[in-house]
């Protein structure tokens, strides 16, 4: 049985979900720099120099992540602008200039996708697969509509993991202790059999204890992680014209439930009191295969097949305290599955005219089973109040068609025209359950079998300007859509069963620039978005433990400008990024049941305001800072022979914001500003590193998201010893 709080866990999922993002395949070869230095990406497919394409995007190699201690997705908020991440365990909220996921309940789709080598993952959740042995992590911002399909209405995520290689037996192996009793091991090897066949074995396994101080009379395992995951790959190429490249992920995340305390709670968040059972495990795998074939024309084909497969179960206290009566916990555990299929047809680059095809489906099927989704059946199973219980199933499928050509009109002005056809489905078969304490069996049944179907075509046109070899202006216009989908069963039958696919028009202007002979490389732009039908998670006025999604009918406008650069001179380098944004809610009435009163009418639309409901017009976006902002330097210092000493600092501001649209500070709703410093120290010596780190120096404790009536912690400070070598 689960607790009757639907509004903040994937049991929701009886709505629309998530899964229709379409996956951006890698080239074998990517790296994340060109051999001269310059920074790749592929959003459109193709490697392109990120100072030569109209895409404002932060690019991060593998040594980058380590350098700025980003270990995982939470921690890219701190290295890229415009990007928020709030997790809550289970799920996360992950927003690029406001739009993303503002609700923990999978029944909303994700706008912001990442993606693994190519595949679009399990969405929105399934997010806290640990960063080790990465090429790449590049982060786009704005709509992906063309590439990167539904679900990309904020941005997307493109994590390129190591790929073997044929020239050399290497790897590398790290250690790391630190406060916490936090444990780390990790490495990879690399083993070519032939000139034409090689293999990468990779893994990391972490171990830390909690965080948080928890009183009350909680059972089972607060905050504590235990984390172990493995990869293999295999590249064959048998002859230059063809490229085989598969891969298989496997993950086993322990992460406590996480504690939390009421939202509306004041003074430290890392102090908690629990009446409840606290457990939480991700257990998920991925196999991707990459297979690219060159023609003797120059055209390239390529085909990019993934399977996915992930089981989540989580325990938790939903009122975050140990005083109410009688208690209120949510129990959950659900598994989805993803298959999918992309080809693409590409033209050579040369010439001043290039295109692309491609072609996409997915499959994606959340399970929810028997027993109610308990995390496990040693947990009870008496309900203590009126309880709820969802059953079934929630299939969804993604179809696609897209393009994008690319024209030379002069020398240095081109411009590109891309589309993409998609037709998306949701289905429910499942039903709900009531129970009662003292009654056997369910006292209510509500069954539902419905389905619906959008089909959106969306696209982007740019126009490029080499202005010379160092500077380059764009401007374009580009759309995205997040599909509609279905509310699960409401047990009162108030609810609008199906919801509108939400869009985003979006409207830029660039320059990068490259200064001082290619040691400085900057990056400038503004945008601004006009959001339509936004989805957001509304609490019944009269069940409010029972959430659905609705559309807010008027337009929300979002705009604003970012900046960044990168510099290297000799031993110093240092990279800045920095955002400024404004935002406002269109027309929207919504019923705010934390107020006091009888339950009134609230429609979206027209209201009226008044007890309840709550005239939000004019709001901000919720996770939407009007101002980010990281910045970090290090200095090589030689110790003479092959030893340097080098010392970084890494800053992060994300300025106040709020997590919900309600912006009711008595009820928690505003998140205070964070300012995470971090410091590291690294000796190197031939093949050795050994390096202290600290992260969160100042010790902030934060409030990192809102999850319904639950405030959750950011992490505090945690220092140690890191250890590696590379062979």
């Amino acid at each position: 049985m689960r607790k009757l709080l639907l509004s903040v866990s994937a049991v929701a999922l009886l709505g629309p979900a998530s899964a229709l993002a379409q996956g951006a395949p890698a080239p074998i070869d990517e790296t994340a720099n060109a051999d001269d230095g310059e920074i790749v990406v592929t959003a459109e497919r193709r490697n392109v120099s990120l100072q030569r394409t109209s895409v404002a995007a932060t690019v991060l190699t593998g040594e980058d992540l380590v350098r700025k201690s980003v270990n995982s997705v939470e921690g890219l908020q701190f290295a890229s602008p415009s990007l928020t991440v709030n997790t809550t365990g289970q799920g996360n909220a992950f927003n690029i200039r406001g739009i993303g996921k503002t609700e923990q309940n999978s029944a909303i789709g994700v706008g912001v996708i990442t993606y693994r080598d190519g595949v679009a993952t399990l969405p929105g959740y399934f997010q806290s697969e640990p960063y080790y042995d990465i090429a790449s992590v590049e982060v786009l911002r704005g709509p992906q509509g063309t590439f990167a399909g539904g679900n990309a209405t904020g941005g997307a995520v493109f994590i390129t993991e190591q790929n073997p290689v044929f020239d050399r037996v290497g790897g590398y192996f790290l250690a790391q202790y630190g406060n916490y009793d936090h444990i780390k091991l990790q490495g990879a090897l690399n083993i070519p059999d032939s000139d034409t066949l090689a293999i990468r074995f990779a893994g990391n396994m972490e171990r830390r204890d909690t965080f948080y101080d928890v009183s009350g009379p909680w059972t089972g395992n607060p905050g504590n992680r235990r984390d172990y995951s493995g990869r293999v790959s295999i590249a064959w190429e048998p002859t230059p014209e063809l490229r085989i490249l598969l891969k298989g992920d496997y993950n086993n995340i322990e992460y406590g439930g996480l504690p939390a305390s009421r939202a509306t709670e004041a003074g430290d968040p890392l102090k908690v009191a629990n009446d409840a059972h606290l457990s939480g495990r991700d257990e998920f795998g991925r196999i991707v295969l990459n297979a690219q074939y060159k023609l003797a024309s120059g055209l390239t084909l390529r085909s990019i097949s993934g399977f996915q497969r992930g089981t989540t179960q989580i325990s938790y206290d939903a009122d975050g305290t140990a005083t109410i009566v009688p208690a209120l916990s949510f129990r959950d555990r659900i598994s989805e599955e993803i298959w999918s299929q992309e080809f693409n047809i590409i033209s050579p680059d040369t010439g001043p005219f290039t295109w692309i095809l491609g072609g996409y489906y997915q499959h994606d099927k959340i399970i929810i089973p028997e027993k109610g989704g308990y995390y496990s059946d040693a947990t009870p199973n008496t309900p203590t109040a009126l309880d709820i219980e969802i059953v079934g199933t929630n299939p969804k499928t993604a179809l696609a068609a897209f393009g994008q050509v690319g024209y030379e009109l002069a020398d240095g002005l081109q411009i590109t025209v891309g589309g993409r056809w998609s037709r998306t489905t949701s289905a429910n078969d499942a039903e709900a359950r009531a129970y009662f304490t003292g009654i056997p069996g369910p006292i209510l049944t509500l069954a539902q079998v419905d389905r619906t179907v959008n089909r959106k075509v969306n696209g982007k046109v740019a126009i490029n300007w080499t202005v010379d070899p160092d500077n380059f202006l764009y401007a374009f216009v580009a759309t995205g859509t997040k599909a509609g989908g279905l509310n699960g069963p409401n047990i009162l039958g108030r609810t609008p069963l199906a919801f509108d696919p939400e869009d985003v028009t979006d409207f830029e202007l660039g320059w990068k620039s490259t200064w001082f002979d290619g040691h400085l490389r900057t990056q400038l732009g503004g945008y601004y978005n006009i959001y339509k039908n936004f989805q957001i998670s509304i609490v019944d006025p009269f069940a409010p433990s029972i959430s659905s999604i609705f559309n807010v009918p008027g337009k929300t406008k979002l705009y604003g400008a970012e900046f960044s650069a990168q510099g290297s001179f000799d031993a110093f380098s240092f990279d800045v990024a920095a955002s400024v944004s404004n935002s406002k809610l269109g027309t929207f009435f919504a019923a705010d049941p934390r107020l006091g009163g009888a339950a009134t009418a609230c429609d979206p639309e027209s209201g009226p305001a008044g007890g309840r409901c709550v005239d939000l017009s004019g709001n901000e976006q919720a996770y939407a800072p009007k101002l980010t902002l990281s910045a970090g330097a290090q200095y090589a210092i030689p110790l003479g022979s092959d030893a340097t000493l080098t010392p970084r600092v890494d800053f992060a501001h994300i300025a106040a914001n709020w997590g919900s649209l309600f912006q009711n500070r008595l009820f928690g709703d505003r998140l205070e500003a964070r300012n995470i410093l971090n410091a590291q120290l690294t000796l190197t010596t031939g093949d050795w590193t050994v390096a202290a780190y600290g992260t969160n120096l100042t010790n902030q404790h934060y409030v990192a998201a809102i999850n319904g009536a639950r405030r959750l912690a950011g992490a505090p400070r945690q220092y140690g010893l890191r250890v590696s070598r590379s062979f």
